[in-house]
């Protein structure tokens, strides 16, 4: 089994900073893609940031220039630096790690959730 904790979410004032944090744990060969979801009130999910093993990165177009996502592959870990946060970012924000658990078999792991509001 694979399980990924966020934490980092909060209330924010427009203007202000946040810093999530996902860490995958349990039997992990390897880790592929990670990446960062949200979802609003009413809204279908939406992938907001992604980033490969090897570190490309790849963002929606209304977070760019503000999000920066990163990762610590030896903490199995993956951060979404968010800036400038606007209140149109409010949403449950959801980790997702793409998993290698050994024997060939890879999973599709997503975290519980966490918060984000923004103040306006």
């Amino acid at each position: 089994q694979v399980h990924l904790v966020e934490s980092g979410g909060g209330l924010v004032q427009a203007g202000g900073s946040l810093r999530l944090s996902c860490a995958a744990s349990g039997i992990i060969f390897s880790i592929n893609a990670m990446g960062w979801y949200r979802q609003a009130p009413g809204k279908e999910r939406e992938l907001v940031a992604d980033i490969s093993s090897g570190g490309s990165t790849n963002y929606v177009d209304s977070v760019k220039g503000r999000f920066t996502i990163s990762r610590d592959n030896a903490k199995n870990t993956v951060y979404l630096q968010m800036n400038s946060l606007k209140p149109e970012d409010t949403a449950v924000y959801y980790c997702n790690a793409v998993v290698h658990t050994g024997w060939g078999k890879w999973g599709d792991y997503w975290g519980q959730g966490t918060q984000v509001t923004v103040s306006s």
